[in-house]
């Protein structure tokens, strides 16, 4: 069983935030796999079902993005699942729109709700998928700013794509070998 998690902030308000792309990658799976989504457990909405013939939990933590951690760890360790079959989903201020990044481990590159589920599991070896969300309108001195901002609507049409790149990217996690999809989907090989 895989846990996957998308990032972001609950509520109405934040739903096309650039923060927010975690959820709308995690809708689109729970859409095209029928999934639902509704489950309601310790600050967290999950959705139960197949992917790719595993059992996956997709897991939207209410707690705001930045304390990510609690409802991952609670989740995680309610299904026992273990550290490196967690997939967690995120924005990244440090890459171009579009770039998608695979990693295992290794530095949160300053994302708090990657520290924060770092700091509740105890370890950094989880999966991560990083999204590039970063313009050139992109000031790192307004950074939360930034992400609290909606895309622009010329970037909403370029989601579509990243968001069936990051889909395909999670199936290659599901259905092979987790150094041949980080090799992928290392910066500039893509």
């Amino acid at each position: 069983m895989k846990l996957i998690v998308g990032l972001g902030n609950p509520g109405d308000k934040y739903n096309n935030n650039r923060s927010n792309i975690g959820f709308k990658i995690l809708d689109v799976i729970a859409n095209n796999t029928g999934i639902e989504i509704k489950t309601k457990k310790k600050k967290s909405v999950i959705g139960r079902g197949d992917f790719e013939g595993d059992e996956v939990v997709l897991l939207k933590p209410q707690t705001f993005s930045d304390l990510s951690g609690e409802s991952v760890l609670y989740i995680a360790s309610f299904l026992k699942i273990q550290v490196h079959d967690i997939v967690v989903i995120q924005e990244d201020w440090t890459l171009q729109l579009g770039y998608i990044v695979v990693q295992k481990g290794g530095d949160s590159h300053g994302h708090p709700g990657i520290e924060s589920v770092v700091k509740a599991l105890r370890s950094p070896q989880f999966i991560r998928i990083r999204i590039g969300i970063k313009n050139g309108d992109f000031n790192p001195k307004k950074k939360d700013d930034f992400l609290r901002e909606d895309f622009e609507p010329m970037e909403n049409l370029s989601l579509i794509q990243i968001i069936n790149d990051a889909e395909a990217a999670i199936r290659s996690i599901s259905m092979g070998d987790i150094e041949e999809v980080i090799e992928k989907y290392r910066l500039g090989a893509v």
